[in-house]
């Protein structure tokens, strides 16, 4: 990126005695005093299977079970801010998250943290996030709470998706990294939570479910978890810039003003990275300087008022998509209530999941609240799985979108 566009803003580089110090760690081994030990980690269910190795460390092993599970592969398929387009050019979820670990991976390393561990919990941090990215978390969270009351949260039913739906036997860590990662919400400091047991975590997700407000004050109980949620962040404010740049959302990086971390990705990423090393190594929280925090505030309020506003609709009718979720809502509702099994919320999802969970059986599946179901099914969906379901679901509605690749030409 040009300096013009960055007005002289610098990259910056790490503290001369603190790169002296992590130097010398590497060089003799030394670690973060609270860098998670392999050897506590905690899992629902003791199993020789699940013991770690040398050749499989225990948070390696959470990786592994993450990235083989069918809701891994649909990441590719689901919306990271544009919605609406045909274009291979932008990210999807599954850049997005591959990102995030690459910005925590390195600031990990510099810090002396588990690598393994940021790995697992950036990997699976949004597996359950619904089609159409943030629209559609608040479209289907909308319809669930109209009938039950409780809301829909993408970081909470990841927890669902990677415990409950695969139970793969996860570490209580790598899930509560998952569950706190939260980057919409900034924060100078990130101190550790408490989370040491299944019994708070469960009672953390059944307390997100009935009180929207619990989102704010969840925080990761590891250093690596409060990594991870900070890097979500980093990943995501210049790389949606430059979705935006392509999309012709934003004609240039001009209209972002920053003071210190720049506008563009790349010095993003190195300056909040670099500041955060410079005032968290050897500390127990992620922290950045007070410079650096208000211009990462305001590079957000500058994303949500330059790109996110426009939900990545560009001239179409998004709001036609919010009432496609609430009548697809209420058909496969209703199908599944009626118990009518050539209904797809049965041919392809209970069947589906019973098949490849490996641990649901169909009468217990089933025996759940049926919204909860429904949630489930919706939030799996890719894109394009949903606007194909919903055009074979309703043949004669006007409301069916049909994509065209060279639309934008």
């Amino acid at each position: 990126m040009a300096d013009d566009t960055n007005k002289g803003i610098p990259y910056l580089a790490l503290d001369p005695e603190i790169e002296k110090s992590i130097i010398a760690d590497r060089a003799c081994g030394r670690m973060h005093p609270l860098r998670f030990h392999d050897e506590d980690v905690l899992r629902r269910t003791v199993k020789l299977h699940d013991e770690a190795t040398l050749a499989r460390p225990a948070f390696m092993r959470d990786v592994e079970k993450i990235v083989n599970l069918p809701a891994y592969n649909r990441y590719s398929g689901k919306t990271q801010v544009f919605s609406l387009v045909e274009n291979d050019d932008i990210s999807r979820r599954m850049l997005h998250v591959q990102l995030v670990n690459r910005v925590a991976q390195g600031i990990g390393a510099l810090l002396g943290l588990n690598a393994n561990l940021i790995e697992a919990i950036a990997l699976g941090h949004d597996i359950g996030h619904t089609p159409f990215g943030h629209a559609g978390e608040r479209y289907l969270s909308k319809s669930y709470h109209a009938r039950t009351g409780r809301y829909f949260h993408h970081n909470v039913h990841s927890v669902r998706v990677l415990d409950q739906l695969f139970p793969r036997n996860l570490s209580l860590q790598t899930l509560d990294g998952v569950i706190t990662h939260n980057g919409e919400f900034a924060c100078q400091t990130l101190e550790c939570g408490n989370t040491r047991t299944f019994q708070q975590l469960d009672a953390l997700v059944e307390a997100c479910n009935r009180d929207e407000q619990v989102i704010g004050t969840l925080r990761p109980s590891t250093l690596e978890g409060c990594v991870v949620r900070v890097s979500d962040m980093i990943a995501y404010l210049g790389k949606d810039r430059q979705d935006a740049l392509e999309m012709g959302v934003i004609g240039s990086l001009d209209q972002f003003e920053s003071n210190v971390i720049g506008r563009d990705n790349a010095r993003i990423i190195n300056n909040v990275t670099v500041d955060i090393v410079n005032n968290s190594y050897g500390q127990n929280r992620i922290t950045m300087s007070r410079e650096v925090f208000d211009d990462l505030k305001l590079a957000k309020r500058q994303n949500y008022q330059f790109i996110y506003t426009k939900e990545g609709i560009l001239d179409k009718p998004f709001n036609v998509v919010e009432a496609m979720f609430e009548e697809m809502y209420e058909r496969l509702l209703d199908d599944l209530v009626a118990d009518r099994r050539d209904s797809p919320i049965f041919r392809h999802h209970v069947r589906s999941l019973v098949k490849t969970s490996h641990s649901l059986t169909e009468e217990d599946y089933l025996a759940q609240e049926p919204n909860r179901i429904v949630v489930d099914y919706i939030a799996s969906m890719t894109d394009n799985y949903f606007m194909n379901m919903y055009a074979r679901l309703f043949p004669d509605s006007e409301r069916r979108i049909q994509l065209d690749y060279y639309d934008a030409a």
